[in-house]
């Protein structure tokens, strides 16, 4: 596997630091509450192919499928003039000489076009996913893939906070205990970084680009007063997916999980 960016466990464990299986849970202010053990998922060794190819598959899902009319190009009055008048034998307008209807004529119909019926999406093995997914939570843990993707946190880069967070309903609140936490900074970037992309994608339901920040995992519910705030995603523990934790196909998201969320972590995956 030598083609292959695959690190070992213990090689993946010295680059998380010292603390590699432990995780401080913190309240909603900020203060430290105890010390929990991170689950197994987090030994899980760093596979990028592996991550990019789940990532590809998930989002060929929403490709549109497109294709032409059966029959466009075929609508005309053209026929062929016959022999005797030393003129290529294909279909040519009534009342002219444009040739049409053939391919390989200036103004005729297409030669092989778009199809609905191609199959867009990419499919992905049920282990290689699975793995994709353990292999972008453990990155997530990994402070030098999490920088190298622009976040910014001032704290602890796995962070854990009570399950009271759950229960908060609105925007404001969030951003106390984000604020509490050091990682508003990451929200702020993101909501600067929003500006019009260049090209035709501006006429077509793409106008803006915006980078990513914050991915907050709760046990249950996805946290609905998180939903306003720039760039971030909130999801249930059991709805992710590995382009959740790795958008664009790149690995170590900055995430926020509850006390619950990272319990049922070895129960989902």
């Amino acid at each position: 596997m030598s083609g292959l960016l695959l690190l070992n466990t213990s090689a993946w464990r010295a680059n998380r630091g010292e603390n590699e299986m432990k995780a401080q849970v913190k309240s909603l202010e900020g203060s430290p509450l105890r010390e929990i053990e991170l689950p197994e998922t987090f030994d899980t060794p760093y596979r990028p192919d592996i991550i990019k190819r789940a990532v590809l598959a998930l989002q060929s899902t929403r490709y549109q499928p497109h294709g032409s009319d059966p029959y466009a190009g075929m609508r005309t009055s053209a026929v062929g003039w016959g022999s005797g008048r030393g003129e290529a034998k294909i279909p040519r307008i009534k009342n002219g000489s444009r040739a049409a209807r053939v391919p390989n004529a200036r103004g005729g119909r297409a030669g092989h076009p778009p199809v609905v019926e191609k199959v867009l999406i990419e499919k992905v093995n049920k282990k290689e996913k699975i793995l994709a997914i353990r292999s972008a939570i453990a990155a997530t843990a990994s402070i030098d893939l999490v920088r190298e993707r622009g976040h910014l946190f001032e704290q602890d880069v796995i962070s854990v906070v009570e399950d009271a967070f759950e229960n908060l309903e609105r925007t404001s609140e969030v951003i106390t205990v984000l604020e509490a936490l050091g990682i508003m900074a990451d929200v702020n970037r993101s909501k600067l970084s929003r500006n019009i992309k260049p090209g035709r994608g501006k006429l077509r339901g793409r106008r803006y680009k915006q980078r990513k920040s914050l991915l907050i995992v709760t046990s249950e519910t996805p946290l609905r007063a998180a939903a306003n705030l720039s760039g971030v995603d909130s999801i249930a523990v059991g709805e992710l997916n590995a382009e959740h934790l790795a958008p664009g196909t790149h690995a170590g998201r900055l995430t926020l999980w509850t006390e619950s969320a990272l319990k049922r972590l070895s129960e989902v995956n």
